[in-house]
């Protein structure tokens, strides 16, 4: 019995609304299943996303995310509920299995499906991923990005189009419910703390990053730098000859890509790998050449050429490739200073790898910590740093690991917490940089306790900036927006 089968006049509940529930409550909807959606919210989004299914005859029940309806066959859950929910356990306790959307989307492919190049880890997933999605198209291969990187799964697999494989971005959360997935190739990019409220402890995390090599038919991608990774790989359960595949900013070694002389190798598949290695692209063909950002373009052409694709596809979808915004996205140079834009850093680990590409830096940092420490970032870039200004409500803990590691640096400590703060923080960097420093927006936090997201504190930021550029009168302009926002 297929997948489609099973569901047809199942009692399916979808666990939340949002960019994933709406379309899996359709998709089930759509394939016969009686659908029931429950959401704890019952805001004006909410609202509206449930007049949209109850118009269909999905039913919908806002205001109450903990009660398993009766006769429930089946539970398919958004990313964002934790394993602890009561509606889970009660799940449970009626033996009632629980699916991610992503293992929705799995079960449902049908006949000669595209196969999946899956990337996680704690950062660089979406730009790896995208930089996959480049290359793969430079090669002539129907291709898209997808998973959660905002284009949905279900979307994907159940439409018209036809793909030859999908780059597809996998987040911890998804990963825990999604293990029956088999991927053709998949990478862990790297593992540090992160989401730990989520999953319960970082053992959880590691272990739910883990379960994208499961299966995995051709290749298990791995961080040499990174001996986490690396385990995962030797614990996972694979296909029959599917390889571990490293990759490292150093010489690579047998069956792993690295960097030779500035030019991205190939030491894995390629004939005599014990004697030669491919070249595939230059640094300077990645955008912006940070080494985290190496890494990243190290571990997508990893998953192209474990595919299959040529060498100069590679190089051709890197020279394509344009990062996100808010992604060491420099925005202006004045006075011979450079201001970068890295707001997507928001936990210590993509704050560091970010630190690391420039110096001396002016460090512009805080937010919402979520129970991260920062004594090993402050040590670290304690020799990069000229000053730091620090902002959010979880600013005094990046101050004292600062005075307990850097007590040489400057700080600045902005106490104002709306979001004209930004405005204030761009003045006081101003004040403490020199030519040839760069002024880094890397805040290490989340962004929810002054603004909506970590974009419009980037947004705020490259505003501030740019009037500063313009001028006496853009920086007018911009007090005066400033003042307005108290």
């Amino acid at each position: 019995m297929t997948t489609a089968e099973r569901l047809r006049d199942t009692a399916v509940t979808v666990a939340g609304l949002g960019v994933s529930g709406v379309p899996a409550a359709k998709a089930l909807h759509a394939l016969g299943a009686r659908v029931t959606v429950v959401n704890a919210g019952a805001g004006d989004a909410q609202r509206a996303q449930a007049a949209e299914l109850e118009a269909l005859g999905i039913t919908v029940r806002l205001g109450d995310g903990d009660t398993l309806p009766a006769g429930t066959g089946l539970v398919v859950t958004t990313p964002g509920w934790k394993p602890a929910s009561p509606l889970f356990a009660a799940a449970a306790a009626a033996g009632v299995e629980v699916w991610g959307d992503v293992e929705l989307a799995w079960r449902l492919r049908g006949p000669g499906a595209a196969p999946w190049l899956a990337v996680t880890g704690t950062n660089g997933k979406t730009t790896t991923t995208r930089m996959l999605a480049s290359i793969l198209t430079a090669a002539g291969l129907r291709t898209a990005a997808v998973g959660n990187i905002g284009v949905s799964l279900l979307d994907v697999v159940l439409g018209e189009r036809e793909y030859d494989v999908l780059a597809v971005e996998l987040s911890s959360y998804q990963l825990h419910w999604a293990p029956g997935i088999r991927p053709h190739s998949a990478v862990v990019l790297n593992l540090a703390p992160d989401h730990l409220d989520w999953h319960g402890s970082m053992a959880a995390y590691t272990a739910d990053k883990g379960r994208i090599f499961h299966g995995n038919q051709v290749a298990c991608v791995y961080n040499t730098a990174d001996k986490e990774t690396e385990r995962l790989v030797r614990e996972a359960d694979v296909a029959e000859g599917c390889r571990a595949i490293g990759f490292t900013l150093g010489a690579p070694g047998l069956s792993e890509f690295g960097v030779v002389d500035g030019i991205l190798v190939d030491r894995a598949f390629v004939e005599d790998r014990a004697h030669r290695a491919q070249e595939l692209a230059e640094t300077a063909d990645v955008r912006p050449p940070a080494p985290h950002n190496i890494a990243n373009a190290l571990a997508a052409a990893a998953l192209a050429r474990a595919y299959g694709v040529e060498p100069a596809a590679v190089r051709e979808g890197l020279r394509a490739f344009r990062p996100d915004a808010h992604r060491i996205a420099e925005v202006a140079t004045v006075d011979g200073v450079r201001w970068v834009d890295d707001s997507k850093a928001t936990n210590t680990h993509a704050a560091q790898a970010s630190l690391t590409a420039y110096d001396p830096v002016v460090w512009l940092a805080g937010g919402l910590a979520k129970g991260a420490v920062f004594d090993e970032l402050a040590a670290a870039a304690a020799p990069r740093l000229r000053a730091a200004v620090l902002f959010g409500a979880d600013r005094a803990l990046i101050r004292e690991a600062l005075a307990r590691h850097a007590p040489q640096v400057p700080v600045t400590e902005l106490e104002r917490t709306d979001t004209g703060a930004m405005s204030e923080a761009v003045a006081a960097a101003r004040g403490l940089a020199r030519p040839g420093d760069t002024v880094l927006l890397a805040p290490a936090c989340a962004s929810m306790d002054m603004f909506d997201n970590y974009n419009q504190r980037g947004d705020m930021f490259a505003d501030a900036v740019r009037a500063l550029a313009a001028g006496p009168a853009g920086a007018a302009a911009q007090d005066a927006a400033a003042r307005d926002t108290h």
